[in-house]
């Protein structure tokens, strides 16, 4: 009996081990998945930076020195040229002599560069300036003692002409409607007069103007006056004649008619000189071309006086340079190659530089207010 149990248990065990052997495998558990975050690359942003603005002064950033058109451009530029040198040599920086097209362009490129222009500019061309963008003055133009300068009226020596009442209807050639002394204070006068001219030609400047009077192409122009100077070459009045109220006859601001018939350049053709007088106002510009012109242009009238042309600069110019630049300016007024320069009869006649203060303009501001005068004018 308990040798068939023991079979019979030896039996159970075999089989249960077969049938584990076909049952179903077991199922792996799977080892868990470790996942590394993604490695996010970044690059520096890109940071353009602008190269610096050349120093104003430098080679590469000149100072512009405009000069407005009121005489012959090859003038200009010859003369500012030797300004410019000489400024160069006294101060080390660097200077671009510019001659614009008109007043007006002379006036937007102040005002669009404030920070590296100077210019030499007249009263009504400062006194827009400084209104538009702050462009400061710093010296005025002395011509021979005079810290102030005219209009005259010109006409044909033997024109029937003799007031400016006589110019109602005329035909009037004036260089520029930005110019003071060539359109400006005439339109005051003549309006004030009760004058209203026919028609006008605007002929490029104070030269163009003489010469289209002396050709018989306008019945009369208007241009810068400078007092003459006699034979010991002073003027003939002084500024404290004029302010004491004694020249008060047209006669006086001319030279005698005796030596006026013998008007003629000199042997170098630099000045027109009459008997040892010398002619300083516009009319002296055209002598090589035009030797006789004393005797063919006549003076009608002279205006009220007009404060002296200005040298100006940009609104916001580097106050340093500009002390450099000023203290220079006056040593150059002192040389002989000022004459060569801007104190050139033939460019714009400053025997020297004198101050000045923005208040002294302030006429001129009450013309153009009066008038109504814009720049697009």
């Amino acid at each position: 009996m308990t040798k068939r149990l023991s079979v019979l248990l030896t039996l159970l065990v075999a089989l249960t081990l077969v049938l584990a052997a076909c049952g179903p495998a077991a199922t792996p558990v799977p080892a868990p998945v470790v996942t590394e975050p993604p490695v996010v690359v970044t690059e520096p942003p890109v940071v353009v930076t602008e190269p610096p603005m050349p120093a104003v002064g430098s080679p590469e950033h000149p100072i512009k020195v405009l000069f407005v058109p009121s005489v012959d451009a090859n003038i200009i530029t010859t003369g500012g040229e030797v300004m410019a040198a000489a400024l160069n040599e006294a101060t080390g920086l660097t200077f671009e002599v510019v001659v614009p097209t008109s007043y007006a362009a002379t006036i937007e490129e102040m005002c669009a560069s404030p920070t590296d222009t100077m210019a030499f500019i007249p009263g009504l061309g400062y006194a827009i300036a400084s209104q538009l963008c702050g462009v400061d003055v710093a010296f005025k133009a002395v011509r021979y003692g005079y810290p102030v300068y005219w209009a005259e009226y010109i006409v044909a020596a033997d024109s029937e002409y003799q007031t400016l009442a006589d110019l109602e209807g005329a035909t009037w050639g004036y260089g520029d409607q930005g110019s003071t002394s060539g359109y400006m204070v005439p339109t005051v006068e003549l309006a004030a007069a009760g004058v209203t001219p026919g028609e006008q030609v605007q002929t490029g400047g104070h030269n163009q103007t003489v010469t289209a009077v002396y050709n018989g192409e306008v019945d009369f122009g208007t241009v810068f006056y400078s007092v003459p100077l006699n034979p010991d070459g002073k003027p003939i009045f002084t500024y404290e004649d004029y302010l004491a109220g004694t020249i008060t006859d047209l006669a006086q601001y001319e030279i005698p008619a005796e030596a006026l018939a013998n008007c003629a350049p000199d042997a170098e053709g630099k000045k027109l000189l009459c008997d040892g007088y010398r002619i300083l106002d516009a009319r002296a510009n055209i002598r090589t071309e035009a030797p006789d012109v004393a005797q063919k242009v006549r003076i009608l009238a002279i205006s009220a006086a007009i404060p002296n042309d200005t040298l100006a600069f940009g609104p916001e110019f580097p106050a340093e340079l500009r002390a450099q630049i000023e203290a220079a300016l006056v040593a150059f007024a002192e040389t002989e190659s000022w004459a060569a320069s801007i104190g050139s009869a033939d460019f714009y006649g400053w025997s020297g530089i004198m101050p000045a203060t923005d208040a002294e303009y302030d006429v001129v501001r009450a013309m153009v207010t009066a008038t109504g005068y814009e720049i697009e004018q």
